[in-house]
Order: C-alpha cells, then structure tokens, then sequence
C-alpha cells in the first residue's frame, strides 16, 4: 500500500486547461449512461474534480484518498459528500455500498492495480469505472517509467 502522495500544486488539478483535457462531463456521462444510480465512490478523489460533476448530477457521492490533505480539498467542493483517507488497496466499505465506483488516474499511481481492482469490483453493485493515461509518452499525463 504504498501508494505514491500527490505534492504539487492543488490548484493545478483544476485548472481550466486540465479539466478540458479530462472531459469532466463527458466521462461522467458515459460512466452514467444507461444506469439507474443513487451514489457513487470516487476512489483516488484527489481535489474532488470528478466526485463534484457526481454529486451535480444528483449523486449522494462518497470519496477515499491516501492523501489527508485531498480529503479537505475535496470537503471544500462537495461539503455533503463521505470522504475518508484511505488507502485505495484497502476500501473502509461494505460489499456492493457504491451503484457506482470510478477511478479517475489512479492506476498508474498505484503499486499493486490488480488489488485497487478487486476492491473497486468487491464495493460495487452496478459498475466501475476507470479513465487512465493512455500508455504512451506525451505531452500530459505521467512520466513513463522503465520497469
């Protein structure tokens, strides 16, 4: 569980250019599409980006990160919202609590992906959803890393 902390601005998770570039509405409408959805659990939910565009759409939305400091980011733009730290290997959730589990460019970030999987699939009851980088270098995204 040693997932990697983010230390950088915060303010640059929302940045204009970045949240066009992530497509903030268009993913949560196809990660919506054709579901009856009551809640949802944002795991990785950094600055509360994607668990924001939920709860907008009428989502009671819950939240983990690793990272303290992303819980109370988080809170600051969805005050209603559950979040909690925790590691993303190891959800504080009940089997089949969430219609609704996304990940949003989490993956990459984490040192066991198959167990974030596992969990996400264990605490969802209709789907899960995952937006990751595309595993190509790029201008965005993260650097690549040689194994």
């Amino acid at each position: 569980m040693s997932e990697k902390l983010f230390s950088g601005n915060i303010d640059r998770l929302r940045a204009p250019d970045r949240v066009a570039r992530l497509e903030v509405e268009r993913v949560t409408s196809l990660c919506l599409e054709d579901l009856h959805v009551k809640n949802a659990l944002d795991i990785g939910v950094g600055s509360g980006l994607f668990a924001e565009a939920f709860s907008q759409a009428g989502l009671e939305v819950a939240g983990v990160d690793i990272n303290p400091e992303m819980i109370a980011v988080a809170k600051q733009f969805v005050p209603q919202g559950d979040f909690r730290q925790s590691p993303a290997e190891a959800l504080p959730h009940p089997d089949h609590s969430f219609d609704l589990v996304f990940m949003g460019l989490l993956l990459h970030e984490s040192d066991a992906p198959l167990k974030v999987l596992q969990e996400a699939h264990r605490v969802a009851r209709l789907r899960v959803c995952v937006l990751e980088w595309p595993y190509q270098e790029e201008e965005y995204g993260p650097p690549w890393r040689i194994v």
